[in-house]
């Protein structure tokens, strides 16, 4: 082979590699505008307020934690179940703990089961698709706040659900210039 070819294809291996980078970067925003706009992962509604309609019918909402492989954080629900009343406020809280000497950015995207309840799961507010930046050994607990829409007692299919699992799963993400420079100037505070 000469050093026409192997440059040719030192090139080609480089190219697969920025793209594929790239496709990790944007794997996120992308999800969440997929989500969104097809109503895959059973997109949740957001609301700035609680419902003014509280039923007396009861639900059962479960809660799951994962990181993404190879992210060193540990991350898990605080409570792994809430039952309350279809309108009702409901207030949940995720717990994530960075073990490593580094700091480690996250970001979380989310999932609701069954698909259909989720256009029911309306979320007040919520970590997802916000950039975490936990210090070494640092642990946070971060909430969730929701209710379930009482229109879903009238949904043809999602009438009959009687459990909800909300899950999150997180994703490391780059620590940006921005970062780097306020987790430095924290680090020189503590020292």
């Amino acid at each position: 082979m000469n050093s026409s070819a192997n440059g040719k294809t030192a090139m080609k291996a480089v190219s697969v590699v920025v793209l594929m980078g790239s496709l990790a970067w944007a794997s996120v925003p992308f999800y969440d505008w997929f989500c969104r706009t097809t109503g895959f992962g059973g997109v949740t509604q957001e609301a700035a307020v609680a419902s003014d309609t509280v039923l007396e019918k009861t639900i059962k909402v479960r809660f799951d934690a994962s990181i993404d492989r190879g992210m060193e954080w540990q991350f898990k629900p605080v409570e792994r179940e809430l039952e309350l009343r279809i309108g009702e406020t409901g207030l949940a809280f995720y717990e994530a703990y960075n073990p490593s000497n580094r700091p480690i950015a996250g970001t979380a995207s989310y999932n609701v089961a069954p698909y259909d309840a989720g256009a029911f799961f309306t979320k007040i507010a919520c970590f997802c698709f916000e950039r975490q930046v936990l210090q070494p050994g640092e642990r946070v607990q971060m909430p969730v706040t929701f209710y379930i829409n009482p229109e879903i007692v009238t949904d043809r299919d999602a009438k009959f659900t009687k459990v909800i699992t909300l899950s999150y799963t997180f994703y490391e993400t780059d620590l940006d210039q921005e970062s780097a420079a306020l987790t430095k100037a924290k680090t020189a505070q503590v020292n």
